[in-house]
């Protein structure tokens, strides 16, 4: 049995209109002579009757204190609302198909309702499905405890669940359909020429995730990379082909030191120097981090102190906890962090030198930088953004 897997964004399911190309892609993968297992979204975007965020925000308007178990029973709603929609529409078709759950589908994870990790998944139910030549609809973003309590992944969720899924049924392909033809060198949004990538390894990828591109949840390309498995991010409202997310050994060989430019906004950066006197200075500024649970990111770390970013929504607890602490700490709002990442920059002299080159010839300031093997990132004033962004894509010909 050839298995596909499918996944179908909220954007890809909010209307008629765009639940009649689902159908099309699905119903092309049948004759294809495919099986195939559609992982779905909830439908649309924040406003929306039936969004993720919506539901929310009906939690606000009614005290904001659901607990986290009864919370996560309400946000699997809007998927079940897109599961149903589609099976209806697949069933008018003459196409026999099924909605299952999380918990149905096999997905067991643990109790940390809201950002629940996958510990089994058990896929017989879904196999029998396919073998009795349904498409089988699995509700995204959701799965199930030991016990039978609904649990939600957390934001992405529903990418994870279709590389999970796509590694438990052994499937050739795991496509991701969103509103963007692929994945693409930068936002289109800030660069009018960025250009669609025809493929990219599940490292590049990762990081551009990481990093602000919002085409794909990390967390679902790395268990796609785990097992194997080729990923494709593609257009709901086109049959290009999109883009192939593989591993680096099956991908072309390429010269390219640059794959594409990410970005992330809203950050601060943190400045904390040693208590004369005192060398733990590091310790006590990560163990407070941690134990107030700001996530810290962009870190250097010297004998006589540390630099490191927060989202600017935690910024000002950030600075009163360390002040509490003893230390001084110099908070500077309103960055941004640029990402250049590419796979072919790895021990190749000069990159540093060019990403330099092409933001002072902008006026930019480079108020801090750091490196991996793929990628390189530079913290900017927010104002400096997204003329940073079209520099460095202009200086790697990414629209070449």
């Amino acid at each position: 049995m050839r298995i596909l897997v499918q996944k179908f964004g909220g954007t890809s399911l909010s209307t008629d209109h765009a639940r009649s190309y689902c159908l099309q892609h699905i119903a092309r993968e049948l004759a294809n002579g495919y099986s195939v297992v559609v992982v779905v979204s909830a439908m649309g975007r924040s406003g929306d009757p039936y969004a993720t965020d919506t539901l929310l925000q009906l939690i606000r308007n009614n005290g904001d204190k659901l607990p986290a178990r009864e919370r996560d029973m309400l946000l699997g709603c809007g998927e079940i609302i897109s599961a149903a929609a589609l099976c209806s529409l697949l069933c008018s078709e003459g196409i026999p198909s099924v909605v299952l759950n999380g918990g149905q589908a096999g997905i067991i994870t643990d109790d940390q309702y809201g950002h629940a990790r996958i510990k089994e998944l058990r896929p017989e139910r879904i196999l029998q499905h396919l073998r009795d030549s349904k498409v089988v609809i699995v509700t995204g973003f959701q799965g199930s405890t030991e016990s039978g309590d609904m649990t939600t992944l957390g934001r992405g969720g529903s990418d994870t669940s279709a590389t999970a899924l796509g590694a438990a049924l052994r499937a050739e392909m795991v496509d991701i359909y969103t509103d963007v033809n692929g994945i693409l060198t930068a936002d289109p949004r800030i660069v009018e020429n960025a250009k669609p990538l025809q493929v990219v390894s599940y490292a590049e990828i990762c990081n551009m995730a990481r990093q602000g591109a919002k085409v794909i949840h990390p967390r679902a390309v790395e268990i796609a990379q785990q097992a194997r498995i080729p990923v494709r991010v593609r257009s709901t409202f086109s049959m290009e082909e999109g883009t192939l997310v593989s591993d680096a050994a099956f991908t072309p060989v390429t010269d390219r030191q640059a794959t594409g430019i990410a970005h992330v906004s809203g950050v601060t950066q943190i400045t904390v120097k040693a208590i004369e006197g005192r060398s733990d200075v590091q310790l006590q500024v990560f163990q407070t981090m941690a134990k107030h649970h700001i996530s810290v990111d962009f870190i250097n770390v010297t004998p006589s102190g540390a630099v490191y970013t927060v989202f600017d929504q935690d910024a000002d607890r950030a600075v009163s906890v360390l002040q509490e602490c003893g230390y001084d700490p110099l908070a500077v709002r309103g960055c941004a962090k640029v990402s250049v990442i590419g796979g072919g920059m790895n021990g190749v002299p000069g990159v540093m030198a060019r990403i330099v080159e092409a933001l002072t010839e902008e006026g930019i300031t480079i108020m801090q930088s750091a490196d991996s093997n793929t990628t390189i990132w530079v913290l900017v004033k927010a104002e400096d953004m997204v003329k940073a962004v079209r520099a460095l894509h202009a200086k790697f010909e990414l629209h070449i």
